[in-house]
């Protein structure tokens, strides 16, 4: 079979999640199993993989899932028993006081804020968490939702502890031992862990720029969209607020990333960030000389308002002091740091703790790992969610609704989870070397795609890279799964263009962000807490622009990485 046609062929089931999500509106939850069902169908006639090896990829993928989903399920626990205690609604009620300007309170809760929330729970929280926040505040609610969708990018790569390097890159373990093996020129790393801190340094430079464009262009877009003088003025006249606010992120975000790993940069730099801006904005620093506000909710357009369209009459109140309510997040960000440094020797007992299952099925290639102990949902995010029934003095009531809760909001991105890297499992499969595995010798479903574009795209492919990031956080919701899903994509295009793989990666990486913007997932989650069911087309053709402005900066960055500054680089 021709090449162009394996690659026909094995774009169907991303095309069928495609067409299944965003064309006919199905959720996550239907669309995964039928993309997963697309691949089974490619793999078993046409590469002519045994069904065994089809049912022990899966497997798997199943295992793989289960360790991104126990982060996930410990991350909500945070925010559900924070929530039931009283500890968000104090942390929020601190937020309100800060500022009457809608710009600053727009910086300060949409993106540090969120990018705090994003470092340390990610797959969608920041938005749910910030956008009623804003609601709250007084913001139109399609204003709230637009301005949470977009400012919660640059945060995203190294979201809910750094999972989308430290496991959405996890596929790639084998070829990073490959390249280290061959002696190849250019090389950063010295193992996986270590590829994973380089492309996270990569990620941050290809950021950069828009961490500093992005706030004063969506404070410009805001308010010629909603502000009562529709006028990009109104939002530029906060340009010296945006600029203390970036530097404020950036410098601890940079210094995290390029010293101490992707765990770090959102978490703890979304934390410090805040605090500073904070205590900025209370101070008088870098503030516009007049106040913005989006005025009543009257002078609305109707369009831009929901089921809770007056809700700026709301207001927060503290159940508790400020410092025992972050109390919670302070002890996560000291756990990590501590499991983390290898001379403590706590990071080498946790690790040691990992169950293996080989042989998968009784294919001997087929084998996975997880880490229970060292994974970031047990320790720290299950033990401080623990600790904190005792810190907050919580009823056994509070304690079971957050639990409870819990389980119900993982059910369906389980679901979908399980099924999106299956699918991710069998495309890695596809390409064995086992006679018995893959008969014909026909290239992995990726690099059949890979090969296939690679031809048409050439050398202006670090352009594009970024995009397809995107459009993998677009289809699944996660920049984890879209790094699952076409890291080895975007390895194979490096190699057949003679790129730079470090680079490409990281564009992928950076790229998973953007979808942020766009994700279906996320743009559904946040028209619930806002009350704009039914609205979400009106906030992508919003959210779109600003997504195709990031996409082009990180093109051109990784453009210019890989043929003006480190164009010897592996």
């Amino acid at each position: 079979m021709t090449l162009p046609l394996l690659a026909l062929i094995a774009s169907i089931p991303i095309l069928v999640a495609l067409v299944m999500m965003v064309g006919l509106r199905l959720p996550a939850t239907t669309a995964m199993p039928l993309s997963w069902a697309a691949a089974v169908l490619a793999g078993w006639f046409v590469w002519d993989m045994p069904v065994g090896y089809l049912l022990a990829l899966t497997i798997q993928g199943g295992i793989t899932a289960l360790g991104i989903l126990i982060i996930v399920f410990g991350a909500i626990l945070i925010l559900m028993t924070l929530r039931e205690s009283g500890a968000m609604e104090t942390i929020q009620s601190g937020m309100q006081s800060i500022s009457p300007d809608m710009r600053v309170q727009a910086l300060i809760i949409g993106f540090l804020f969120a990018a705090f929330i994003e470092g340390a729970a990610g797959f969608g929280t920041p938005a749910a968490l910030a956008a009623p926040l804003l609601l709250a505040l007084g913001f139109p609610p399609l204003a709230a939702a637009v301005i949470c969708l977009c400012l919660n990018t640059f945060p995203v790569s190294f979201g809910a502890v750094g999972v989308p390097i430290t496991m959405g890159l996890s596929y790639l373990r084998d070829l990073v031992d490959a390249a280290l093996g061959t002696g190849a020129t250019g090389l950063l790393f010295s193992d996986y862990e270590s590829f994973g801190v380089v492309i996270g340094q990569w990620v941050t430079i290809m950021h950069l720029p828009m961490i500093f464009i992005l706030p004063i262009f969506m404070l410009g877009f805001i308010t010629r969209l909603f502000g009562p003088n529709r006028s990009w003025r109104d939002g530029f006249q906060a340009w010296k607020f945006c600029l203390f606010s970036s530097t404020a992120f950036s410098l601890p975000y940079l210094f995290l990333a390029w010293v101490a790993g992707p765990e770090f940069p959102s978490l703890i730099g979304g934390l410090i960030g805040l605090g500073l801006v904070v205590w900025g904005a209370k101070k008088g620093l870098a503030m516009p000389d007049q106040v913005f506000t989006f005025k009543g909710s009257r002078a609305w357009d109707p369009e831009w308002t929901g089921s809770v369209a007056a809700i700026e009459e709301t207001r927060f109140t503290a159940r508790m002091s400020q410092v025992r309510a972050w109390m919670p997040y302070i002890l996560i960000g000291l756990i990590l740091v501590l499991t983390r440094i290898d001379e403590l020797g706590l990071k080498a007992w946790l690790l040691s703790k990992t169950l293996t299952i080989s042989s998968i099925l009784g294919y001997e290639s087929v084998e996975e790992s997880i880490s229970i102990l060292y994974l970031p949902g047990t320790i720290p995010f299950m033990l401080v969610a623990l600790l904190t029934v005792f810190m907050h003095s919580m009823s056994l009531g509070q304690v079971k609704s957050a639990w409870l809760d819990t389980f119900r909001r993982v059910k369906s991105p389980a679901i979908a989870l399980f099924f999106a890297v299956g699918l991710v499992s069998i495309f890695r499969g596809s390409g064995a070397d086992d006679l018995l595995l893959n008969p014909h010798q026909y290239p992995s479903m990726p690099l059949a795609v890979a090969e296939s574009i690679a031809g048409l795209v050439g050398q202006s492919w670090p352009f594009f890279a970024g995009f397809v990031g995107g459009l993998g956080s677009f289809i699944t919701g996660s920049n984890t799964v879209s790094n699952l899903l076409f890291a080895e994509f975007q390895w194979g295009m490096a190699e057949q263009l003679g790129l730079s793989v470090q680079i490409i990666i990281a564009a992928q990486v950076a790229g998973g962000a953007l979808g942020n913007m766009i994700c279906i997932h996320n743009i559904v989650a946040v028209c619930a807490v806002v009350g704009l069911a039914g609205k979400e087309g009106m906030i992508l053709s919003r959210t779109f622009w600003p997504f195709l402005l990031y996409g082009a900066s990180v093109g051109l960055v990784a453009m210019l990485m890989c043929f003006v500054f480190l164009p010897d680089i592996f």
